[in-house]
């Protein structure tokens, strides 16, 4: 490869090959068109611009909340986790198209623009807690266009690893890593309710209520049925007595003890007969009390056969829910959805990038990744047609988002010449049609 004519690229496989580099006159990312057009028909970023302070009292402001905040969330969703990575963003055509209207005329904000924004404005005590309740306003929002009579709440912490001394972090000996520990709940659509900010060295179950009881409020106040699902680490009796107070019906996994075992002693016998490549599963239901409950709860025990292990997996469930044993096993283990979510946070938006060196800044960053996941969480649940419904956030973002895209100027309008690889011109146009529909619906 060397320099051809005119700068452009040559290449020594194919004479007749050149390459050019016109960064304001191709984009990457022309996905983020649809993501805009969703935005505006929920009314997203423009409700959260009026809900962030703006202390600044400049006459000369180029940038609004809303913009500012588009930018910043728009960045994490096409995969551009980093400030840093603004310089380059601020001169594409389709952050500059989807950040303000007639946006096509000056460049989006600087990477120091953005960096003041993030780490500054949005650090402000007001702020942190906007930025929490901006993502309920969307939640909300998106709720209120999902036909459901009820919400399924699954609660669950994770690691994020810092390679730094990050304030906050720590060595937790489960994880075996330096990391923060956030806590963070979802709904069964996939919508993050909340998530929170915590040091390396809690316990899972560490301020649970801060994060649970506004959700659970919210969704009272809106008459839904309210579910619960948590694992082993949250089973403790000031989360029972606080969700039977609430009227919520939960399941969660207990931990194992002499008593339990005791319960099922008479199902720990090997099946008679040639074990069969299927497990054997068996369920036994029963009241229990431990000495820290101040009444007897439903326990549901699994005993599942495996062929090639001498001994039987079993497991424990403490519910207050009515239906079969078989059926709340069921429910409980549908809760792995929300690890999934939670991957998909990692693996497609890169949240565990908390890289700065003050506590409250990474909350902000922590906040912003939520929004930009719940951003793609809608498209994904509103937006994508049938054949694609299946997507995950990786796939959209790939796919989607990620369209390279020719800028043409005529004098009345801008056009985006879209490239058809993963997504041809026909299903990006079916995105738009269920887009357009969902803001002429009532909410």
């Amino acid at each position: 490869m060397g320099e051809g004519e005119n700068g452009r690229l040559r290449l020594a496989f194919d004479g007749h090959l050149r390459l050019e580099f016109r960064g304001a006159k191709v984009t990457t990312d022309a996905g983020l068109l649809a993501v805009r057009e969703l935005d505006e028909a929920l009314g997203l970023t423009e409700m959260a611009g009026v809900m962030i302070e703006d202390a600044r009292t400049g006459r000369n402001i180029r940038h609004q909340m809303a913009g500012l905040l588009r930018q910043s969330v728009y960045a994490r969703l096409a995969g551009y986790e980093d400030v840093n990575d603004q310089e380059a963003l601020s001169h594409d055509p389709a952050m500059r198209a989807v950040i303000g209207r007639k946006a096509l005329e000056r460049n989006a904000a600087s990477p120091q623009t953005v960096t003041r924004f993030e780490t500054e404005t949005l650090a402000t005590k007001e702020n942190v807690r906007a930025l929490s309740s901006i993502n309920h306003a969307w939640v909300s929002k998106a709720m209120r266009s999902t036909d459901t009579k009820k919400v399924i709440l699954d609660m669950d912490s994770s690691e994020f690893p810092v390679h730094g001394n990050q304030e906050g972090s720590a060595y937790n000996g489960h994880f075996c890593s330096r990391c923060y520990h956030p806590l963070l709940v979802f709904n069964q659509f996939g919508d993050c309710e909340g998530a929170n900010l915590r040091p390396g060295n809690v316990h899972s179950a560490n301020s649970w209520r801060d994060l649970l009881q506004p959700v659970v409020e919210r969704y009272k106040a809106a008459g839904k049925r309210i579910y619960f699902r948590a694992d082993a680490a949250f089973a403790s009796p000031d989360v029972y007595e606080y969700l039977e107070s609430e009227g919520i019906l939960y399941a969660m996994r207990i931990k194992a003890n002499s008593r339990l075992y005791e319960m099922v002693d008479h199902l720990m016998t090997r099946p008679v007969g040639r074990p069969s490549a299927k497990p054997k599963v068996f369920y036994h239901d029963f009241s229990y009390r431990a000495k820290s409950w101040r009444r007897q709860r439903r326990v549901i025990a699994k005993i599942e056969w495996h062929q090639g292990e001498l001994f039987p997996r079993v497991g424990f469930i403490v519910t207050n829910l009515s239906a079969r044993a078989e059926k709340v096993v069921r429910f409980y283990n549908q809760r792995g959805n929300c690890e999934q979510w939670i991957k998909e946070g990692k693996y497609a938006l890169a949240w565990t990038r908390l890289s700065c060196c003050r506590f409250v800044s990474n909350q902000v960053r922590l906040a912003l990744f939520v929004l930009a996941y719940n951003l793609g969480n809608f498209l994904r649940r509103f937006a994508l047609p049938s054949e694609i419904s299946h997507w995950s956030l990786r796939s959209v973002q790939i796919k989607l988002i990620k369209i390279g895209a020719r800028i043409v100027k005529h004098a009345r309008r801008t056009v985006f010449q879209m490239a058809e690889v993963a997504m041809p011109g026909k299903l990006f146009a079916e995105v738009l049609d269920r887009i357009h529909s969902l803001a002429a619906a009532p909410t």
